[in-house]
């Protein structure tokens, strides 16, 4: 493993369907729990543009309505399947499908209420984001 210097930018997102559920995706990378679809930033990159092709490489799906719900933190946590240092930037957004077509980077899926996703296996990180959304859109 390469030595890592700097942390590393990660986008993500609470993904709402046409129902008001949010899209739930098992990664092996998270010990097969379940997290937002998202990943890295790519030098030269926007947040924005990262998030809206992150989601379409993992998902199938376009967004639209994307909205910053907040960042965290990530060092070294053995959450993840690599001891990696991430600053993770979190949004909302909406999407007129729910045919998802998952990459090699998740084993299934699931479209749920964000209440109701709090009681599932998500990773820690997930959970803090749907509990920031949930506090910030009473």
């Amino acid at each position: 493993m390469q030595k890592q210097n700097f942390p590393i930018p990660c986008v993500g997102a609470l993904i709402f369907n046409n129902e008001n559920k949010i899209l739930l995706v098992k990664s092996h990378k998270w010990h097969d729990k379940f997290v937002i679809p998202g990943g890295k930033v790519h030098v030269g990159e926007k947040l924005i543009e990262a998030l809206k092709r992150e989601i379409k490489e993992e998902t199938d799906l376009d967004i639209f309505e994307i909205k910053f719900i907040g960042f965290q933190e990530f060092i070294f946590d053995k959450a993840f399947w690599e001891k990696k240092h991430f600053l993770f930037f979190d949004y909302s957004c909406k999407t007129n499908s729910s045919d998802v077509k998952l990459n090699e980077e998740a084993s299934e899926y699931v479209w749920i209420a964000p209440k109701d996703a709090l009681k599932m296996n998500v990773e820690p990180y997930t959970k803090k984001t749907i509990e920031i959304f949930l506090k910030k859109n009473k």
